[in-house]
């Protein structure tokens, strides 16, 4: 059998996946890893979901207020007109992004590209949440960040919503969500379901 070699000279690109919970630090480590490859002179250019206007409407910026700048997108297939000519392209908010995604990134790694993608692994009814799923599995590189859960101090990996709102998208922060571990945040699942009940 013929195997194709690998063509010498070719750049490589890959994927790198940062995910947890909502306030583990997921966009502070995607603002690292983007400055260090600017300081390092590669061509570097961020996305963010247009729907994510937390913040900012053109700034990816994280809980401590770290930010870079970015082009807010509605669709995942503006990646490939929009990253020509850059070394490394990150994005943010990736669950926030249509089902295309994980099929864009693959075109950019194969186009050489370095794809760093943060996001949101599971969303508050602890499932896993838009793209991510699809993004962890063809990954090179995968982080798991987690936060400190408010009720006991453990790791916190799962996002508590504070509201009763349905939607699996609502936007806000800490008087919206909290981070919890496991059991904290089944615990308050329980206490509202006998909230409601009762």
């Amino acid at each position: 059998m013929f195997l194709e070699p690998h063509f010498k000279g070719q750049r490589s690109g890959w994927i790198e996946v940062i995910c947890g919970s909502m306030f583990s630090g997921k966009t502070e480590e995607l603002i690292r890893r983007l400055k260090r490859a600017k300081i390092a002179n590669q061509r570097v250019e961020i996305f963010k979901p247009k729907v994510d206007t937390r913040y900012d409407d053109a700034k990816v910026v994280s809980h401590d207020a770290n930010y870079i700048l970015s082009t807010p997108i509605a669709h995942s297939s503006r990646l490939l007109e929009m990253a020509e000519g850059v070394n490394v392209v990150g994005i943010d908010e990736a669950q926030f992004f249509d089902e295309g995604l994980p099929d864009v990134c693959q075109k950019l790694a194969l186009r050489g590209i370095r794809v760093i993608v943060a996001g949101l692994d599971m969303d508050f009814k602890g499932r896993p949440f838009g793209p991510m799923p699809n993004l962890l599995a063809i990954a090179e590189y995968i982080t798991k960040v987690h936060a400190i859960c408010q009720h006991c101090g453990n790791l916190a990996t799962h996002s508590y919503r504070l509201t009763a709102a349905g939607d699996t998208v609502v936007l806000g922060e800490k008087d919206v969500y909290e981070a919890r571990c496991r059991t904290c945040y089944h615990m308050g699942n329980i206490l509202d379901l006998q909230e409601h009940k009762g």
